[in-house]
């Protein structure tokens, strides 16, 4: 390994993937930069991923598998393959287990982030199915003021950050935190991001260098089934807000966030969802510190209705004048963050 390039420590939290971790290793050996060390954190798997790990590290001394003594929720796994990243690697990617890295990933966003050491993540187009994602960002610019792109998704919910597989991190921002992930919220992913763009900037790599590969048991299915985005992103704006809005700039965007959260909450009373969904809600309510009450949910049934109505009978403009968001709940919530 040539040591005037800087080493990458890639990471991979695994549990039951046996059916994709082969190539997803495959990826990272077929690497143009070869200055990398790979960890593989099993999850107590109970199918083939062990075997198939230790088969791969037997035959590439770059390549270390880890088993936990218990198994880990997965946030809790996540944060654990991090706690693993190789002493001496400069970068850290972390690459899930059912994902892939284009030959050249590793190579490309290395050299734009030992271009620009204000650069402290470095993203990328990604290819999800058949369409290219990320696509967000102008192609004449390729670094980004960490400031400016956290306003941006927070007030206009830019979205360019992708998976964890979609970007590469600065080690030593890495290692300083002993969670890099908030355990609490589903979209971890996203808000750890946006905690590093409080310390640097973004660079992004005009290039598709990662592959997302859906399925039916990933976690963004059950994201998507649960709508999780909604209370991820309350979760992330009262937590990191204040480091790139102003005060009236985040009364105002949580109030019409919880509207549009009790909105959706009311259409799922009227579809009548099952326990499993309400159990979900009930909880990051609670850690949110906007308890899901039953008036809570009268109220924004209500409110729900008379939209529906007005805007059959032509008074839609009506009702958003006399039914704007209440800042209350807003405010309460940003006294106790």
């Amino acid at each position: 390994m040539s040591a005037t390039r800087p080493a990458v420590g890639v990471v991979t939290p695994v549990y039951n993937g046996a059916t994709y971790l082969a190539a997803a290793i495959e990826s990272v050996i077929n690497q143009s930069y070869t200055n990398w060390s790979y960890v593989i954190v099993d999850n107590c798997s109970t199918d083939e991923t062990f075997a198939i790990a230790q088969a791969y590290a037997a035959r590439d001394r770059r390549i270390s598998v880890v088993r936990n003594q218990r198994h880990l929720p997965m946030l809790a796994n996540w944060n654990e393959a991090m706690r693993r990243l190789p002493p001496g690697a400069a970068y850290c990617k972390v690459l899930h287990a059912d994902d892939l890295l284009l030959p050249q990933c590793l190579e490309a966003m290395v050299a734009l982030a030992e271009a620009h050491p204000e650069v402290v993540v470095v993203g990328a187009y990604r290819l999800q199915g058949e369409r290219v994602g990320l696509t967000g960002l102008p192609t004449d610019q390729t670094v980004f003021s960490g400031r400016a792109l956290g306003r941006r998704f927070l007030l206009e919910g830019l979205r360019i950050f992708g998976s964890p597989t979609s970007t590469l991190l600065r080690a030593e921002p890495v290692r300083r935190r002993e969670a890099f992930y908030n355990e609490a919220n589903l979209h971890a992913d996203t808000e750890a991001i946006l905690e590093l763009l409080r310390e640097g900037d973004f660079g992004f790599v005009h290039e598709t260098l990662t592959v997302t590969r859906a399925h039916a048991e990933q976690n963004t299915t059950f994201a998507r089934r649960m709508n999780s985005f909604l209370p991820g992103n309350l979760m992330t704006l009262l937590r990191h807000g204040r480091a790139f809005l102003s005060e009236r700039e985040i009364e105002a965007l949580l109030a019409r966030r919880l509207q549009q959260y009790d909105r959706f909450l009311a259409q799922a009373v009227l579809q009548r969802r099952e326990p499993a969904f309400w159990a979900y809600h009930r909880e990051v309510c609670a850690r949110l510190g906007y308890p899901l009450t039953r008036l809570r949910l009268a109220r924004a049934t209500g409110r729900f209705i008379l939209e529906r109505l007005c805007g059959r009978v032509g008074l839609g403009a009506l009702f958003e004048r006399i039914a704007r968001p209440r800042a209350t709940p807003a405010r309460r919530l940003l006294r106790a963050s």
